[in-house]
C-alpha cells in the first residue's frame, strides 16, 4: 500500500500536485489534486520545501494503514521531523501501524533571507520573522499577547473549519476582514493560506474509519497539528520566518489524544523554520487571565471570536460562546465589552442546555468546564443567578453530561456503512494505481 506525490508545481502563489494511491487506499482520496494558495510568490521555494504541505496531510493517513509514501524530493529537516511526529502518533494510538517515506533526493537548502517579505518595519527583526496561526479566539489571542514584542505575522488558514466550498466564501471573507482589522489595530502583517486538504482527502471516509478510535474527528484528533503547520512551509520559507507558533488547546495535566500537542508541534520543522506549541503551561482560564490583564493595561476594546456558528461575531448561544463568556466574567471582564452578548439570565439557559445534552461535547470540553469549576470555587458570585449557576456547576457530574451528549444515531450508522462498504464501490471511481519504486531511497530517522 502506498501514496505517491507527483507533478508538483508552483505557479506564482499557487502550489499543486497529484496524489495517487494503491487500490486499498483509494477510498481516502477524492479526484481533486492537492492545491494550496498563498499571498506571496512561492516559485523560488525549493521543491523539497514545496513537498511539505502534501506530505503533512498524507503521512498520517499512510501511518494509519501501514502504508508507504513516495515523493521525488523532500527537505531533509522535514523528513526527520516526520519520523519524530510518527513516533508520537504511534505511541498515542493503537490503530496506527506506521509506514515509510521513500524519496529520490533529500535536500538541505540554504534558508531564505526574506526577499519576499513586505518592506515594512512591522515585519519582524533582522534575524527573521515569526508567524502565529491566528483565529482571534482565546488561545491564539493569548499567544499574540505572549509574543507581541516579536510582532508576529498573523497566519489564517482556509481548509479545515472553513472549507474551500463556495458556501463558505462568506465565512472566509468575514474571517479575513476580522483578522485584518486586528492586524491593522496592532501594527501587524497578515498571511492568508487557502487549501483543499480536506477536499483532496476524503475526510468523511477518514471519519467513517477512524471516528470509533478517537474522541474528535480525524483532523482534530490526528492530523491538524502537523497538517496546518505543514501548509505554512512555502510561506515561511519565502518570508524567512524563523519561528511559527500554534496556540495550545489543552494544557499540562490533560493527556488527551489530540492532533496538536507539544510532542507533535514542537517536532515540526523544515529548513530555516522551527514550530512551537505555545501556551501549554496555562489552562484555558489562565489564558483568559492573560488576555484580561492585557485588556486592562493596553487594549480595553479587544474583541474575541470563538463562536461555533458564526464568523462575523459571536452568537452568544452556543456552548463555546457561553464557556468563553463565563470565563471572561471569572477574569473580571464584562463579556459584552469583548464580543459576547451575556447577562445573568443566560446562566439559566446555559445550565438547561448542558443538562439536556443539546451540544455534542467531548473530553476536552469536560476538562475546560472542570477548569472553570475550579475558578468558580474561588470566586464570589455577584448576583443570585450567578450564585445558583456556580452552586450547580460545583456539584455537576461533568462526565455524565459528556456521556449524554452523543452524536445522532444516524451519523453513527452512516459512518459504519461507509467503513464496511467493499473497496470496489470506491475503486471504480479512480484510475488504476501503478508506480515504479526504483530510484527511491527510504528516509530513516537519524
Amino acid at each position: 500500500m502506498a501514496f505517491t506525490i507527483t507533478d508538483l508545481t508552483a505557479d506564482g502563489t499557487t502550489l499543486e500536485c497529484t496524489v495517487r494511491a494503491s487500490p486499498d487506499l483509494q477510498r481516502f482520496l477524492t479526484d481533486e489534486p492537492f492545491r494550496t494558495s498563498y499571498d506571496v510568490p512561492i516559485e523560488d521555494v525549493p521543491e523539497g520545501v514545496l513537498a511539505v504541505p502534501a506530505l503533512a496531510q498524507l503521512c498520517p493517513v499512510a501511518w494509519a494503514n501501514g502504508a508507504d509514501v513516495y515523493v521525488d524530493e523532500v527537505d531533509a529537516t522535514f523528513a526527520r521531523a516526520l519520523e519524530d511526529v510518527k513516533a508520537t502518533l504511534l505511541s498515542m494510538y493503537d490503530f496506527m501501524e506506521g509506514g515509510r517515506l521513500f524519496v529520490r533526493r533529500t535536500i538541505d537548502p540554504e534558508p531564505a533571507h526574506g526577499t519576499d517579505a513586505p518592506d515594512s518595519d512591522r515585519a519582524g527583526d533582522a534575524d527573521g520573522e515569526s508567524g502565529l496561526l491566528f483565529t482571534g479566539g482565546v488561545d491564539s489571542t493569548c499567544s499574540y499577547v505572549r509574543h507581541r514584542e516579536e510582532s508576529p505575522t498573523l497566519i489564517s488558514i482556509r481548509g479545515w473549519t472553513i472549507t474551500p466550498d463556495r458556501d463558505d466564501d462568506e465565512k472566509w471573507d468575514q474571517l479575513r476582514a476580522r483578522v485584518t482589522r486586528f492586524a491593522d489595530d496592532h501594527g501587524l502583517d497578515t498571511a492568508f493560506v487557502e487549501s483543499n486538504v480536506l477536499a483532496a482527502l476524503d475526510h468523511p471516509m477518514l471519519l467513517a474509519h477512524y471516528k470509533r478510535f478517537v474522541d474528535g474527528a480525524w483532523y482534530s484528533s490526528v492530523g491538524h497539528g502537523l497538517g496546518l503547520l505543514g501548509l505554512c512551509a512555502p510561506l515561511a520559507y519565502a518570508r524567512a520566518m524563523d519561528d511559527i507558533y500554534v496556540a495550545a488547546t489543552h494544557w499540562e495535566g490533560i493527556d488527551l489524544e489530540w492532533g496538536s500537542r507539544p510532542d507533535i508541534d514542537d517536532y515540526v520543522r523544515w529548513t530555516g523554520t522551527q514550530c512551537h506549541h505555545d501556551g501549554y503551561g496555562l489552562t484555558r482560564q489562565q489564558r483568559v487571565d492573560v488576555i484580561a490583564d492585557y485588556v486592562r493595561d493596553a487594549d480595553p476594546d479587544l474583541q474575541l471570536q470563538t463562536c461555533n456558528d458564526r464568523m462575523d461575531g459571536n452568537c452568544g448561544a452556543c456552548e463555546k460562546c457561553y464557556r468563553t463568556a463565563v470565563g471572561l466574567r471569572l477574569s473580571g471582564l464584562d463579556p459584552t465589552d469583548h464580543g459576547y452578548p451575556f447577562d445573568d439570565a443566560d446562566y439559566h439557559d446555559l445550565r438547561r442546555s448542558l443538562e439536556r445534552g443539546e451540544w455534542v461535547l467531548g473530553q476536552d470540553e469536560r476538562y475546560m468546564w472542570e477548569d472553570i469549576r475550579d475558578r468558580v470555587r474561588e470566586t464570589e458570585p455577584t448576583s443570585p443567578p450567578e450564585r445558583a449557576f456556580f452552586e450547580w456547576l460545583a456539584d455537576a457530574d461533568l462526565e455524565d453530561l459528556v456521556a449524554e451528549s452523543a452524536p445522532p444515531l444516524l451519523d453513527r450508522l452512516l459512518r459504519a456503512g461507509a467503513r464496511n462498504a467493499p473497496n470496489s464501490a470506491y475503486n471504480a471511481l479512480y484510475p488504476a494505481y501503478s508506480t515504479a519504486k526504483s530510484g527511491f531511497d527510504r528516509v530513516r530517522s537519524r
